[in-house]
Formats: structure tokens, C-alpha cells, sequence
């Protein structure tokens, strides 16, 4: 039998150990561009490794952890993470600094979606407040890894605290050995066409699946494109456009916080809904303003918003869906992916003809969207459900 406890500090060690991997490129890329030589092109295909990992490891560990269990996908996807980075930190070869990006991609994705899946089967109730905790380790994560290289680049060279990195990864590695598990959901002979079989009531999956297309999507081009819209739209200087950034993360990281013990009390559909009206709220000042104070407080606003999206929502999944958990979680967080990579896109495409200004306009479009299609999938969710 498993310690409940026990099974949910190792999801948080895993998702702290994907924050790592999420930031890890934007982090460390000043120092592979210096070693490396790397021009825009090769950058560019370097910045789309990690995300094509990152959707690979998302599209795979739902059937495996239904059929194998959480243990070996933990295990396997922290060693992926530990060879990685001790690859970036000593190989002199390009190519492989290449695969190392997207064995941090394939691990990144597999403890997410894992990790995520994991908390929704060892909780009865309040899967949400749960799922909002778990959250905020990768908030920490994401932001413990510049930190890190921060404090010790003065005593360190980069390549030892990549090298560091890789080797702390490996006691998250030793915990998941030696704790106990949550069994297989399905029998071992289970093929992943009968998983889909499972899966009833499709439409509602899809639908919840949109809602995280849409928050995925703000999430990722509030945090890629609100420098540059400051900077070029508002006129605002480089260090001040930067500091919304660090706002933004924080007002998730703070947010995710207080709501594992408010989803405990207050429905998780009010919140969502309340939130995403901060985000509208947030999008309207952030297109609107004419100071950066204004800009800093719908930035802020952004970041309380965005909060409960995955947590509440992946909370939904999680109890639609009990006996395919982790193929249902791969379905919603894999569209929630294409979500982030097509909005971007979006972004940069008009940006050409119209200009930056155009960025806030497509976040109150999309929250707008994104809004109409909870709204759908609740009705839908109602019946089956207590919501």
C-alpha cells in the first residue's frame, strides 16, 4: 500500500524537476550561443526541440502510466533529464547539445503530464486544490534555475552548474526508487485502442481539452510577447518591460498558492469563471495603458488569472475520466500544447502587418473564446458530474 504523503511530495519533486526543464533553455542560452557560435536559424531550431520533446513526452506517458504505472515513467523521465544535462555541461558537439534538448523535452513533458495525472489518482476529493499546489512547484522550478545561475556564476563556471544540476536531479531519482506507487489502472494487456474506448462522453474531453488550448495559449504569449509589447508598443525601457515578466510569475506563483486552500472552500467553476474575468480585465489595462504602473497591475492581473486554468480544469478530467486518467490528461495537456505553439504563431504572424499592438487584442479574443467554451463544457460536465 502507498503513503498518500509520500506519493505526493514525489509529484512535487517532479514537477519542481519540470520547471527546471521548461526554463532551461531560455536560461542557459547566452552560454551555448558563446560556445557554440549559434546564429538565428540554428537558434531557432534549437528553441523548437525542446517544445517538439515537450508535445512527444505529453502524447506518451498517458497510456504508459495507465497500463505500467507511475513509478518507471518518474524514474525514466528524471534520468532522461540527468543525461541531458550532464551532455550540455561536457560534450563539445552541437548535435549533441541538440538530442540533450530534446531528451529534456521528452522528460519535461512525461513528468508533467505524469506528475499532473498522479495527484488527480491518489485524490478522492478536491482534485483542483491538489492539482494547484503541485502547480506551484513548478513555479519554483521555473524560477529557481536563473536564480541559481545567478548566485553562482561567480564562483562557477556555467558548464559545472549545468553539470550540478544534472547530479540534484538524481536524489528526486532516488526517492521515486525507494517509495511506493499507486498500481497500474489497467490490466497489462491492455491496448491503447481499448484505453480510448474508455474514454466516454469524447465531446466533454475535447471541450476541456479547448478550455486548456486557450489558457495555454494566453500563458505562453503573455509570457513571450509581453516584453517586446511594452518596449516597442508602449515605449517602455527594456529593464522596466522585463520586470513585468517577474510580476507575472509571481502573481501566478502566489496565486496557485492560495488557491490549494481556497478550491478547498469555494466551487472550482467560480473561480475560473472569476478569473477569467481578471484576465479580460488584465488584457483591457495592458492595451489601455498609458504608464507602466498601469501596464505592472494588468500584468499582475494576468498572472492571478492564468492560476486556475490547468489545476481546475485537469481537476475536471481527473474525475470524468478516473479509470483512464493518464490517457485523458494526454489528450487535454497535448492540446493545450498545439494551443500555446499555434496562438504564438498567431502572434508573430500579425505582428508583421499590424504591428505589436495587436498582441493584447488577440489575448481578449482568446479569453473571450476560451470563457464561451467553459461555459459549454460545464453544461456538458453537470450531468455527469458535481461541478
Amino acid at each position: 500500500m502507498y503513503n498518500k504523503n509520500l506519493v505526493f511530495a514525489a509529484a512535487c519533486l517532479g514537477m519542481l524537476l519540470f520547471g527546471i526543464a521548461f526554463l532551461s533553455l531560455g536560461t542557459i542560452m547566452s552560454y551555448l550561443t558563446e560556445q557554440y557560435r549559434i546564429s538565428g536559424e540554428t537558434l531557432g531550431l534549437l528553441s523548437a526541440i525542446l517544445p517538439a520533446g515537450i508535445l512527444i513526452g505529453s502524447l506518451i506517458f498517458g497510456p504508459l502510466v495507465d497500463k505500467y504505472g507511475y513509478k518507471a515513467l518518474l524514474i525514466i523521465s528524471s534520468v532522461l533529464l540527468v543525461a541531458a544535462f550532464e551532455l550540455i555541461a561536457y560534450t563539445n558537439s552541437f548535435g549533441l547539445v541538440l538530442f540533450a534538448y530534446f531528451l529534456i523535452g521528452l522528460g519535461g513533458g512525461s513528468l508533467n503530464g505524469g506528475t499532473n495525472a498522479l495527484v488527480s489518482v491518489i485524490t478522492a476529493e478536491g482534485k483542483g486544490s491538489n492539482l494547484s499546489f503541485l502547480g506551484v512547484f513548478f513555479g519554483l522550478g521555473a524560477m529557481g534555475m536563473p536564480g541559481l545561475l545567478g548566485l553562482l556564476s561567480k564562483a562557477m563556471s556555467v558548464s559545472n552548474i549545468i553539470a550540478s544540476v544534472g547530479f540534484f536531479i538524481l536524489l528526486p531519482t532516488i526517492y521515486f526508487l525507494v517509495i511506493k506507487f499507486p498500481n497500474p489502472i489497467q490490466q497489462k494487456g491492455t491496448k491503447f485502442s481499448e484505453n480510448l474506448k474508455l474514454i466516454k462522453s469524447p465531446a466533454v474531453l475535447i471541450l476541456l481539452g479547448f478550455v486548456l488550448f486557450f489558457e495555454s495559449g494566453l500563458e505562453g504569449i503573455t509570457n513571450n510577447w509581453s516584453a517586446a509589447f511594452l518596449e516597442k508598443g508602449k515605449g517602455i525601457n527594456v529593464e522596466s518591460s522585463l520586470y513585468a515578466l517577474t510580476i507575472l510569475n509571481l502573481g501566478l506563483l502566489i496565486t496557485r498558492l492560495a488557491l490549494g486552500f481556497m478550491l478547498k472552500k469555494i466551487r472550482p467553476f467560480v473561480v475560473q469563471f472569476a478569473c477569467l474575468a481578471l484576465i479580460l480585465v488584465g488584457a483591457i489595462l495592458l492595451l489601455t495603458s498609458n504608464s507602466v504602473t498601469i501596464a505592472y497591475i494588468g500584468v499582475a492581473l494576468l498572472g492571478i488569472g492564468f492560476a486556475p486554468g490547468f489545476p481546475v480544469v485537469l481537476g475536471y478530467v481527473g474525475e470524468l475520466y478516473a479509470e483512464v486518467t493518464g490517457t485523458a490528461f494526454s489528450i487535454a495537456i497535448t492540446i493545450a500544447l498545439v494551443g500555446n505553439t499555434l496562438l504564438n504563431y498567431l502572434v508573430g504572424s500579425l505582428s508583421i502587418p499590424f504591428g505589436i499592438g495587436i498582441f493584447p487584442t488577440i489575448q481578449i479574443i482568446s479569453v473571450l473564446l476560451m470563457s464561451l467554451v467553459f461555459w459549454i463544457a460545464l453544461g456538458r460536465l453537470k450531468s455527469k458530474i458535481k461541478v
